[in-house]
């Protein structure tokens, strides 16, 4: 345990920029419990995160603004999600820039329907830049502020190391299920 909280406190910033690019939920509140277990900085932590999850968006923008015939083949198998995304757009408009962010399955998408419906590139980068510290604030700071909990619980494993495999089994599981329940043509 000791050897992997060293290798993430070394490596944690950089993993931090990496994975906040594509929007991961999971390392930005990995970077809160580090933070609240003194291995990592808060604020420089929220920074990173903030900064990366900006430009990651605006990187998704781009790509489907200016490069719509590049991106096409990468995305014939998700027409169905490019769909519920554009639904999502047209149905929360702005909101739909700060749902995405929480949504994990078409957060990559959201953007790049929005640049192929046309979408002002200055208005989706004003609004993304309130959505991105929005979205980074509050993942890592309640994984900052149940970091004793979650502390707690993960010791806890070392009793009963089945039970992390079976909760992942059971939440992958349920979350394929509501994505498949719901985007069903009724």
């Amino acid at each position: 345990m000791e050897d992997t909280l060293t290798n993430l406190s070394t490596w944690g910033y950089l993993a931090l920029a990496f994975f906040s690019f594509g929007g991961s939920l999971i390392v930005v509140a990995a970077a809160g419990v580090l933070s609240f277990m003194g291995e990592m900085n808060l604020g420089i932590s929220l920074i990173i995160a903030t900064f990366f999850n900006y430009i990651g968006d605006m990187f998704l923008f781009y790509l489907g603004k200016y490069h719509k015939e590049d991106i096409k083949p990468y995305f014939e198998k998700h027409k169905r999600k490019i769909a519920l995304s554009t639904l999502i757009m047209r149905k929360y408009g702005v909101w739909a820039i700060f749902i995405q962010k929480f949504l994990y399955g078409i957060k990559t998408l959201v953007p790049i329907s929005m640049a192929l419906s046309r979408y002002d590139f200055k208005k989706f980068g004003f609004y993304n830049l309130l959505a991105s510290p929005f979205f980074v604030a509050v993942i890592m700071l309640s994984a900052f502020y149940a970091g004793e909990t979650i502390k707690t619980l993960f010791e806890s494993f070392k009793e009963y190391p089945w039970v992390p495999f079976l909760f992942l089994f059971t939440l992958v599981g349920a979350i394929w299920y509501a994505m498949e329940h719901f985007t069903r043509r009724k």
